[in-house]
């Protein structure tokens, strides 16, 4: 048993017909058997779909025949995601392959969805979806640092309202006006603007020169100009936080202090000098350093 609908192919404007074999009902449920679904002629793939919905409408989910289909038609329909990609085919740093797996997501949710008692054609209705799924993928993966969608739509009103707002005053807009415009707070606006910088990121290898440091800054990357967390300014905010406390000590301990930790004495020396034990001394600055310590985390 075959079809009467067409399958049109041509050379040089010639067209000529074949007919399709109609698979059983179990397995494609009367529908046309199709074997190369992807090679269908657009025409023809927009009547075989108005076919295929109609009787897909009727299938129980699940079953081979629903199954058969749904995959057919996703397949007749994959020339409307390579032509919504045709658009961006020339977009940096973007994976061509990659976009058609997105806008086939796009096409799958359209089949899904779409409704023949609504009158629309399917090109008419799919079209939104594949391209609304490839926008929302750039959204998602050409952030440099990722942030969140509120604040990644925000940084396209934002754009958009400096480019209105510039033309008018002749000058950039400031947070109060771009947040008058918007109809939002300045906090929002700033935050905003901070998320934006997460868009793009430069690499640490980039080549840096200073115009104020002459020869010497040539050949440098940016990594190089960063500097380093200097573990002695730690040193520094306790020196500043000791001093008061020591004042505060005896004259021995003071003293104590000193020869051991200024003049690099030992216990044994110390005690030589003093007429101390190496044993009182030990105690002597255990009893100072840990009145010392208690002082600091007072302060904390």
């Amino acid at each position: 048993m075959t079809t009467t609908v067409g399958k049109s192919e041509g050379t040089n404007g010639t067209a000529m017909r074949a007919q399709w074999a109609v698979g059983d009902e179990c397995t494609t449920g009367g529908l046309p058997l199709i074997d190369d679904a992807a090679g269908v002629a657009p025409k023809d793939a927009r009547a075989l779909s108005k076919l295929f919905f109609n009787r897909l409408q009727e299938l129980e989910e699940g079953t081979a025949a629903y199954q058969y289909a749904r995959n057919t038609l996703i397949e007749m329909n994959l020339a409307l995601v390579h032509f919504a990609a045709g658009r961006y085919r020339n977009r940096p740093a973007t994976d061509h392959e990659e976009i058609i797996q997105v806008g086939t997501i796009g096409l799958i949710k359209a089949i899904d969805r779409f409704d023949l008692s609504r009158e629309t054609e399917f090109t008419t209705f799919a079209i939104p979806y594949i391209v609304g799924e490839m926008k929302r993928f750039f959204r998602d993966t050409s952030w440099a640092v990722h942030v969140p969608r509120r604040l990644q739509e925000l940084r396209v009103e934002l754009s958009k309202a400096k480019e209105e707002l510039s033309v008018v005053l002749d000058r950039d807009p400031t947070v109060q006006e771009l947040g008058e415009h918007l109809g939002m707070s300045e906090e929002e606006v700033l935050e905003g603007l901070v998320a934006a910088n997460g868009y793009t990121a430069g690499s640490l290898d980039t080549p840096y020169s200073d115009t104020d440091g002459g020869a010497e800054g040539e050949g440098r990357t940016l990594a190089e100009t960063f500097g380093a967390c200097d573990p002695a300014l730690e040193l520094v905010e306790d020196f500043h936080s000791l001093a008061p406390l020591i004042e505060k000590l005896p004259e021995r301990d003071r003293r104590l202090l000193r020869m051991r930790f200024g003049e690099e004495m030992t216990q044994a020396q110390i005690g030589e000098e003093l007429g101390y034990s190496q044993m009182h001394v030990s105690r002597l600055l255990s009893r100072t350093i840990a009145k010392l310590r208690a002082g600091l985390l007072a302060q904390e």
